[in-house]
């Protein structure tokens, strides 16, 4: 089959932008034979070959990217390892899985430090938790009551915050009340992605730039490229935006976009007037009202703000600057004291949803196997999503396979246009539901 489908890249991801410059991985050029042909360089992509080198350090594993590591999805995120399940919008689908959840993120996240810490990955990893956040007393009261029950059902720490003490932390008042939970990772996630893709064992050979233009199933995997093409036995798929348009992910995904801006380093006398405060990440009670939030460990802050249906993997000019205005007023709400900081860089990026918040995980065919539809909470998810799979394709033994089958499959979506007016109808009521968070 053909696949058309791929998401638009506008070169402005804020995270690569104040890296040091790196050169991709050369792209697929002529034909080429493998065990294992993983599609996407993403966190599941690139646990998936990193495991399946070390189950088979025999065989040959290969990556197509379809764009650059560290500027795909998963170096465009906010940068949160989030280790305990939360709500997103105002459902509380995720929390019913809770103890499946808990267990596979925190798995996730000892999976990704142990990588950064034996190959030294420069990706301003640290370890300070983070803030659940509500601007509205109700939400507080719903929303935030409820994961705070829980965290408590869970035995996991957690701190309660009113507003002032959120206040001295945040250096913001605009928050009502909060709950802390010191779990959570903190990176700058282009670097960690591009670390992930640069430190892969020697069995496995990435090519960057190399979009997937045409997929053939059978005994043999055929994945043609403009330039080349792969041959494998068996397949990974982990293309979370793309995978909609593949047989056996018909009507159970769909395509948002979320948008970024970041600041320039602040200067010692803007820090001060924060309050000379320590490196911390927010996310919003209700996220698509609200605004994920981050201060860095060089002084920056990060607004994550507003979401898109996009079935084409396409955004438009006059949307991108509508969002990047939009963010400036954002900013200046949590931050009116910093209205001589500007925002430095904006970007989207684009992530894959479910109805009811289950993965597109496991085996989909003799040689087939998917890590698909993260939601939008993807770094330590989608890197153990990979690892399971990886485990399960091989024959290995796992526990924690078992709770990813228990987290179970995406239900049927309706076809279009009535998906369109559905999922535009939830964000509309999303936004009406959490409007004081804006």
């Amino acid at each position: 089959m053909d696949l058309r489908l791929k998401p638009h890249d506008d070169q402005t991801n804020g995270w690569s932008a104040i890296l040091p410059p790196r050169t991709p991985h050369a792209p697929l050029l002529g034909h080429v034979q493998a065990d294992w042909l993983v599609i996407g360089a993403g966190y599941a992509g690139l646990a998936a070959a990193r495991q399946l080198a070390w189950l088979r350090p025999n065989d040959h594993v290969v990556i197509l990217e379809a764009g650059v590591a560290g500027d795909n999805a998963s170096g465009r995120n906010s940068g949160f390892a989030i280790d305990v399940p939360h709500n997103v919008g105002s459902s509380t689908a995720e929390l019913e899985k809770a103890v499946n959840y808990k267990r596979l993120m925190k798995a996730g996240i000892d999976h990704l430090e142990a990588i950064v810490t034996t190959q030294r990955i420069a990706c301003d990893w640290s370890e300070q938790g983070k803030y659940h956040c509500a601007a509205a007393p109700h939400l507080a009261d719903t929303l935030l009551r409820h994961h705070a029950q829980e965290l408590h059902a869970l035995g996991e720490p957690y701190q309660w915050l009113e507003q002032a003490e959120l206040a001295r932390r945040l250096g913001t008042a605009y928050f009502h009340a909060g709950i802390y939970t010191p779990g959570c990772i903190l990176m700058n996630p282009a670097a960690l992605t591009r670390g992930l893709a640069d430190t892969l064992p020697d069995n496995v050979v990435i090519f960057e730039n190399s979009a997937v233009t045409r997929l053939q199933y059978g005994v043999n995997i055929v994945a043609e490229t403009a330039r080349g093409s792969v041959r494998a036995r068996q397949l990974i798929l982990a293309n979370n935006g793309s995978a909609c348009q593949l047989p056996g992910f018909e009507r159970q995904l769909f395509n948002v976009a979320s948008y970024a801006s970041l600041t320039q380093p602040l200067t010692l006398g803007q820090r001060a007037r924060l309050g000379n405060i320590d490196e911390w990440g927010v996310t919003p009670a209700n996220a698509i009202s609200g605004a994920t939030l981050r201060y860095t460990r060089d002084h920056r802050l990060l607004i994550r703000q507003h979401f898109d249906f996009t079935p084409g993997l396409q955004v438009g000019k006059s949307v991108r600057d509508r969002v990047r205005a939009q963010h400036r007023q954002v900013f200046l709400a949590r931050f009116p004291e910093l209205e001589d900081v500007a925002l430095e860089h904006f970007w989207m990026g684009f992530f894959s949803i479910t109805r009811n918040g289950a993965p597109r995980w496991g085996k989909i065919g003799e040689n087939v196997h998917a890590a698909v539809g993260c939601n939008g909470v993807g770094i330590a998810k989608q890197t153990i999503a990979g690892v399971t799979l990886a485990d399960m394709a091989c024959g290995f033994d796992n526990p924690l396979i078992a709770d990813m089958q228990a987290l179970g499959a995406p239900q049927k979506l309706p076809p279009r246009p009535l998906l369109d007016l559905g999922v535009n109808a939830y964000l509309t009521k999303e936004r009406w539901v959490g409007r004081q968070e804006y």
